[in-house]
């Protein structure tokens, strides 16, 4: 796993806390195992372990003989003996007696390590190293377009160069066997150089090329994991799991790793659980089997036609069910039901407010029909506006408008009615005295003659008027309307 503080940049060397991959985090190298013997004062007589590991590309460690005694720290690079001649450059993974260790667990004794490790790195030595690192990956995709023009029923997956440029081992996945002869032809009149063909399987290649599992972490079968346990659905149905494989699968379409990680666990606590639960016999009816919880030992129970759930001790049920088998019925399990203490909710005190929920989610909605709505009635009021304008007749226009010279004489009423105010007065106040009427102006349209004993309106007023509301027109065309007063 990567390191958390100092972080990793370019192969197992850490770039913050330069510790050589010995930080307090242990994690600067994928693959790597804690030296927990590095802070110990060996004796004076210790003599140090020959064989130091070696960790390559992906997932691949060698052990290599330290005949020299090259003084080797966790994470430096060294130039080894290549496999079949040449060098190749890796990173130190382990060093001292825990490299005993690896060695028995993987079965392998002293006298089948033969290759040695050569030197320290030097700058060429990381130069030719890179350079043929940058290569792997164009010849990956040549490599590829090669077997899809043969038709090989293969995926090549990963290249792994050697450090001098010499060798390169091609790594693939197949469902069968592959008849790659004329493939390595073509590949070798390419590339110049020796090829080696290796067919991995789907653990090994989502090892080797890496990736995020579901859980959100780095996959184990690229940071730690190193031997693939066999994973079957069993384990998922004893951690009563759903049985779907697009959710059980890895991203390398295999049953995930993690299914066999608290399986020991599991099994451990179904012990105390009966197999192969029947309905119970007992006096108040056949009680039927619902849930069970393994780790509190509580399994639940219902009779025909009652919604309620039992609970009744793992062991009691054992011992129901021995009843059965001899022929005798047990009593009601209400009896023997037990008390479950409900859940203690701790209520805690946040120093932030929580405003999830306060507001609507529709709040913008009824903000916009809003807005709709009253843009609606203004252009309903304007369109009345304009319509009672459009209504208006040019002559009787100028009798409405026309304003009497006396500002207390109020609009005259149409013949036989009378006002709302003055009938309320008149019903108040009671009968006035008459008074001298005087004679009211009245304006008259053109075309009709003014009857005696009436003044006729002051001409410059009139054409005042008209201008202003000729003016008002032209401001207020919301609708486009050419109406104008008739001109006298």
């Amino acid at each position: 796993m990567g390191c958390g503080s100092c972080s990793t940049g370019g192969g197992c060397t850490p770039n913050g806390c330069k510790s050589n991959g010995s930080c307090g985090t242990g994690g600067c190298q994928t693959m790597e195992v804690h030296d927990w013997l590095s802070n110990l004062d060996m004796p004076s007589s210790y003599k140090p372990f020959q064989v130091t590991e070696i960790k390559f590309k992906g997932s691949r460690k060698e052990f290599f003989l330290n005949n020299d005694n090259i003084y080797l720290e966790i994470g430096e690079l060294v130039a080894v003996e290549g496999p079949t001649g040449g060098f190749d450059v890796g990173h130190v993974s382990l060093t001292g007696e825990l490299v005993r260790v690896q060695m028995k667990r993987r079965k392998t004794t002293l006298d089948q390590v033969t290759k040695k490790i050569y030197r320290k790195a030097t700058e060429a030595d990381v130069e030719k190293w890179n350079a043929a690192k940058e290569m792997e990956w164009e010849t990956m995709h040549k490599a590829r377009k090669l077997a899809l023009d043969l038709r090989l029923s293969m995926k090549i997956s990963d290249v792994d160069y050697q450090a001098d440029k010499t060798k390169a081992t091609f790594f693939y996945t197949a469902d069968g066997r592959v008849d790659f002869r004329e493939l390595i032809k073509k590949m070798a009149e390419s590339f110049r150089i020796r090829i080696e063909m290796r067919q991995i399987g789907m653990r090994q290649e989502a090892g080797r090329l890496g990736g995020i599992g579901s859980c959100g972490r780095e996959l184990c079968c690229s940071t730690w994991l190193t031997n693939f346990k066999t994973v079957s659905t069993a384990a998922a149905r004893y951690q009563n799991l759903s049985l779907n494989t697009l959710k059980l699968a890895g991203q390398c379409g295999k049953l995930k790793c993690c299914l066999n990680y608290e399986l020991d666990t599991y099994l451990d606590a179904l012990r105390d659980i009966p197999d192969r639960i029947e309905n119970l016999d007992t006096e108040a009816g056949y009680a039927r089997h619902q849930k069970t919880d393994i780790f509190k030992k509580v399994m639940w129970f219902s009779y025909q036609g009652d919604e309620n759930w039992i609970p009744v001790a793992a062991a009691r049920v054992k011992e129901i069910m021995a009843m059965n088998k001899a022929g005798k019925k047990a009593p009601n399990l209400k009896e023997e039901a037990i008390q479950i203490a409900a859940p203690v909710v701790v209520e805690k005190s946040f120093d932030y407010e929580n405003v999830v929920g306060q507001d609507s989610l529709t709040r913008l909605d009824e903000r916009s029909k809003n807005r709709n709505n009253n843009q609606n009635k203004n252009q309903k009021n304007n369109r009345n506006s304009n319509q009672n304008k459009r209504d208006r007749v040019p002559g009787n226009d100028k009798a409405v408008n026309a304003k009497p010279q006396n500002p207390n004489q109020q609009r005259p009423q149409q013949a036989g009615q009378k006002g709302p105010q003055q009938a309320h007065q008149k019903l108040q106040n009671g009968p006035k005295p008459q008074q001298a009427q005087t004679p009211k102006p009245v304006v008259k349209a053109e075309g009709q003659q003014a009857v005696a004993g009436e003044k006729k309106p002051d001409q410059n007023r009139n054409k005042n008027r008209n201008n202003r509301r000729k003016n008002n027109n032209r401001r207020n065309n919301n609708n486009g309307s050419d109406n104008k007063p008739a001109a006298e």
